[in-house]
C-alpha cells in the first residue's frame, strides 16, 4: 500500500531553519486538488543532505549529536514514522496518537491509553524543544536522549506493544519505506536503531521560537503592560519564582524537583531510576512554552487548570514533606500572591503560545487526514 496523499495545506517555512526542511518535505505535500500518492525519493541510495537549524542568538546552542546528526532525509523519515501507527500492534496507535501538535505534542488525557486498554500511570508530557533534554528523558529522566526514549514505547505492553522485530519486518516488507530507509541512512537495510534515530532527528526539529514573548525578545513589539508585570513577577522571588525551576528561554531547566504535590511518596519519580531515595518523589521540571494549550497538568495530570497549578505554588507548604524542594519552602518566607497577583501571572504565561509551533505544517500529520492516529476500540466493535 503506498503512502496516502495529505491534506491540501501547502507546506510553507516559518521559521528560516524550515526552508531547508521544506525543499524535503515539499514531497510529503499535496496540492490543492488533493494530489497523488506520496513517492519514495528516486534513484540508489546517496549521501543524506545535511540539516542545519538556525536559532535566536538567545537560545543555547544545540547540543552535539555526533552519532546521528541531522539531515533532511532523516527528518522526513522520521516524520512519517512518528504519525504512522504501524509500529503498534494492532496498527491502531503511532507516537502521535500520546502527541498531539496543536496540544504542544501532548495529550489532552489525564493518562494516554495503550493498544489493549491499558491506562499509562503518568500523564504523556510535551515535547517542545526536545533537543535541549541533555539532563534525561521522560518524567523521572530514565534515558539518557531522544533515541533512547524512542525504543520504548513500541514493545511496552501497555502502549504500541509491538516486538521491536516484528515492526522491523513490518517496514522492510513495505512498499515505500526501504527506500526511504535507504535516502537517509545510505542503504535499504532496515533496524530498530535506524529507526529511533529518524524518529529522534524529526523530534529534534520541534522547536519552539515564535511566541509573542519570543518576539519581544527579538525586540520586534512590545508586551503589553500586565504582560511585562507578569514578567516580573515570573522573575522575583517574592512573587512567582519561577525561574529557578523554568528559566528563559527554554522555560525549563531540565533538573528535577519534589514540588509537594504530595505529603507522601506516593510515586517514586527520579528515585526509582536513579536508587537514591533523596530522589523520591522529584520530577522533571517541563518547559513551560505553550503551556496554556497543553493540559492537564503536572506528571500525574491532577490539574485541569493553569490557574490550579498556580494555586499549588501559592500556598503555605507544610515542613515535614519528605525531600520537599528547599524552593517550595522558600515560597513561606513571602505573603501569598493575590488573585490579581496570579491574573497577571497568566497574562506572561499566554505570551509563552506559539501558534506557528502548534499548527507548523512540516511538523504536521502527513497521511490523509482521513487516516486515524488513534482507532477508538469502540469504533471497531
Amino acid at each position: 500500500m503506498k503512502f496516502p496523499a495529505v491534506s491540501g495545506r501547502p507546506c510553507r517555512a516559518r521559521h528560516p531553519w524550515f526552508a531547508a526542511l521544506a525543499l524535503v518535505l515539499v514531497a510529503a505535500c499535496s496540492s490543492d486538488d488533493g494530489g497523488g500518492p506520496i513517492e519514495p525519493p528516486p534513484g540508489p541510495c546517496g549521501e543524506p543532505t545535511p540539516l542545519t537549524l538556525t536559532l535566536p542568538g538567545y537560545f543555547p546552542a544545540l547540543p552535539p549529536t555526533p552519532d546521528n546528526p541531522l539531515t533532511v532525509e532523516g527528518v522526513r523519515l522520521g516524520r512519517f514514522l512518528f504519525y504512522d501507527p504501524i509500529l503498534s500492534a494492532d496498527s491502531t496507535l503511532a507516537c502521535a496518537g500520546c502527541h498531539t501538535q496543536n496540544i504542544a505534542f501532548g495529550d489532552f488525557r489525564r493518562f494516554s491509553e495503550g493498544v489493549h486498554g491499558d491506562k499509562s500511570p503518568r500523564q504523556a508530557p510535551t515535547i517542545v524543544n526536545p533537543a535541549w533534554n541533555v539532563n534525561g528523558v521522560f518524567w523521572d529522566g530514565r534515558v539518557a536522549g531522544l533515541e533512547e526514549q524512542a525504543t520504548q514505547p513500541v514493545p511496552e505492553p501497555t502502549e504500541m506493544s509491538l516486538p521491536w522485530p516484528d515492526a522491523v519486518q513490518r517496514l522492510q516488507s513495505h512498499p515505500d519505506y526501504p527506500d526511504m530507509f535507504c535516502a537517509a541512512f545510505g542503504s535499504t537495510e532496515i533496524t530498530k536503531e535506524r529507526v529511533v534515530r529518524a524518529i529522534a532527528q524529526f523530534e529534534r526539529t520541534f522547536i519552539s521560537t515564535n511566541s509573542k514573548y519570543d518576539r519581544w525578545k527579538r525586540g520586534e513589539i512590545q508586551l503589553a503592560p500586565e504582560e511585562m508585570r507578569g514578567y516580573q513577577f515570573f522573575m522575583a522571588e517574592s512573587k512567582g519564582d519561577c525561574f529557578h525551576c523554568h528559566g528563559e528561554p527554554l522555560f525549563s531547566s531540565g533538573t528535577f524537583h519534589n514540588n509537594g504535590i504530595d505529603t507522601t511518596i506516593v510515586d517514586q519519580g527520579r528515585g526509582k531510576f536513579s536508587g537514591n531515595p533523596a530522589d523520591d518523589g522529584k520530577f522533571k521540571a517541563p518547559s513551560l512554552r505553550n503551556i496554556m494549550e497543553s493540559p492537564p497538568y503536572m506528571h500525574d495530570g491532577r490539574f485541569i487548570t493553569v490557574r490550579q497549578v498556580l494555586e499549588h505554588y501559592n500556598q503555605t507548604f507544610p515542613t515535614d514533606i519528605p525531600n520537599l524542594d528547599p524552593l517550595m519552602l522558600k515560597r513561606n518566607n513571602f505573603p501569598p500572591m493575590t488573585d490579581a497577583d496570579l491574573d497577571t501571572l497568566e497574562f506572561f504565561l499566554q505570551t509563552l503560545t506559539d501558534e506557528d509551533f502548534l499548527f507548523n505544517p512540516d511538523l504536521s500529520n502527513p497521511f490523509s487526514p482521513t487516516v486515524p492516529l488513534v482507532v477508538r476500540k469502540a469504533q471497531k466493535r
